[in-house]
């Protein structure tokens, strides 16, 4: 009995030897906690919880998302940075806590060093809006009428060193106009100062003056992406202009995992959201969210970020930005 019993034993360990590491605990096995930096609402929000919930269904597995607001982005994000690198948890990454914020101000991260792209879902097309007592109807009026009165005009932001403060920044440098900013906390009031013709004009996302536009308490000037948005294809690109062209910057938004994540588990992750991003399904309730759906595999996704960065940094340098 006792010879038998050893054999057994011996048996039992070598066929869990021979067994493959992945079929111990294939991934994923329980559910995905969705990290989001934001307040449910917020476009960033909205953009990760169209694609996770058609990944859940993909994978079989619940994407959870958890709200971590806070400092710009900035306490999710860092809770993203610090969790265990094994594929349950993800960060759903944007502009501000990933490219600029770490350019303008000590952040408690670093994302290349603290983080690996997944896969990117869209951008955020960006809009040049003027309060309806603007004395010019479309662009090329627009940048003559800043030419022609130098520090004159006014424009609203969603706070110094916000993304829609630096891409307004890229524009007005290479106008090569002065102008004065008004920063505001956040969105709402910068674009409620100019509808109410505080202001004379703001660069602010397609979702958030859209809706402004439409109504007809804003017009549209410009968009900042150089092919234009299907989401608004009645405002010609900046890119127009002969001083903008090539101009072609939005915030994004996409999948981050922590650094030392398995490549197996971000490939699998990559193709998933691949999958998702490809249904007319996502497409159609990403672009209702004022998102342009742009999906872009890991490698591609890692090129975007790095154009950005370099994007980003040139212009804070060139304007001297630091918020601490």
């Amino acid at each position: 009995m006792k010879r038998r019993s050893v054999l057994i034993g011996v048996a039992a360990t070598g066929a869990a030897a021979a067994r493959p590491a992945g079929a111990q605990a294939a991934y994923p096995n329980r559910p995905i906690r969705l990290l989001v930096p934001w307040p449910p609402g917020q476009a960033t929000d909205l953009m990760g919880r169209v694609v996770s919930q058609r990944v859940s269904e993909q994978i079989g597995q619940p994407v959870v998302p958890e709200n971590r607001a806070g400092a710009g982005g900035m306490i999710g994000t860092d809770a993203a940075a610090k969790a265990a690198p094994d594929g349950y948890t993800v960060l759903m990454g944007s502009t501000g806590p990933i490219t600029t914020s770490p350019l303008v101000q000590r952040t408690p991260y670093d994302p290349e060093r603290d983080f690996e792209p997944v896969a990117m879902f869209g951008v955020s097309a960006y809009v040049l809006t003027v309060t309806n007592k603007f004395p010019a109807r479309d662009l090329a009026e627009f940048v003559a009428r800043l030419r022609a009165e130098p520090g004159r005009f006014t424009y609203a932001s969603s706070g110094n060193g916000a993304a829609a403060h630096l891409i307004t920044l890229m524009m007005l440098s290479r106008l090569k106009v002065d102008t004065v900013h008004v920063p505001f906390q956040g969105s709402g009031p910068a674009l409620s100062a100019v509808v109410g013709g505080q202001v004379d004009f703001a660069v602010d996302t397609l979702a958030a003056t859209g809706p402004l536009v439409r109504q007809g308490a804003l017009r549209g000037l410009g968009i900042s992406l150089k092919d234009g948005s299907v989401l608004a294809p009645e405002i010609p690109p900046l890119a127009t202009h002969a001083d903008l062209a090539g101009f072609d910057v939005g915030a994004w938004g996409g999948y981050l995992v922590p650094k030392g994540t398995p490549q197996p588990i971000i490939e699998r992750l990559a193709a998933e959201c691949a999958k998702a991003t490809a249904t007319q399904e996502v497409k159609d309730r990403l672009a209702a969210t004022g998102v342009e759906p742009q999906p872009r595999d890991t490698a591609a996704f890692a090129a975007h970020l790095k154009q950005q960065r370099e994007q980003f940094r040139e212009v804070i340098q060139a304007n001297n930005i630091r918020l601490d």
